[in-house]
């Protein structure tokens, strides 16, 4: 396995299977753009078989923290140790970066994720809920 930051709107493109739904060129030049973005690939083969995005939260009274924004392992390459692997190098990459701690909001009933965090050295910092507010695209 090889874990590669993404660099290229291709490169997002070539995993977009591992996504929520298809790579919009636009939407993926202006993540790569953001500078506290990113994302690496877990490549087995050469071939995308997982993928983790952060991104960097600053405040003016705490510093900057990682959050954890999305994990994802493609179905045939699960429970190889590859989402512990890039929840690692995500890590890794927030300390680099000057990052005080790293977080990551889950649902309660997610057990894979909930193991492959804590097998990562997550701690569990209690319940909370989330409140969103959809706006159309």
């Amino acid at each position: 396995m090889d874990i590669r930051r993404a660099r290229t709107t291709a490169e997002l493109t070539a995993a977009e299977a591992l996504f929520d739904g298809p790579a919009r060129q636009d939407w993926s030049e202006r993540f790569l753009a953001a500078p506290g973005h990113l994302m690496l690939i877990a490549y087995v083969d050469g071939v995308p078989a997982g993928m983790v995005s952060g991104v960097e939260m600053a405040h003016p009274d705490k510093g900057t923290e990682m959050c954890l924004y999305e994990l994802s392992v493609d179905e045939g390459y699960r429970r190889r140790g590859i989402g512990r692997a890039l929840t690692l190098a995500l890590a890794e990459e927030a300390k680099a970066r000057g990052c005080y701690g790293m977080w990551v909001g889950v649902d309660t009933d997610n057990e894979a994720a909930l193991a492959t965090y804590t097998a990562a050295g997550a701690r569990d910092e209690g319940v909370f809920t989330m409140r969103g507010w959809p706006f159309a695209p």
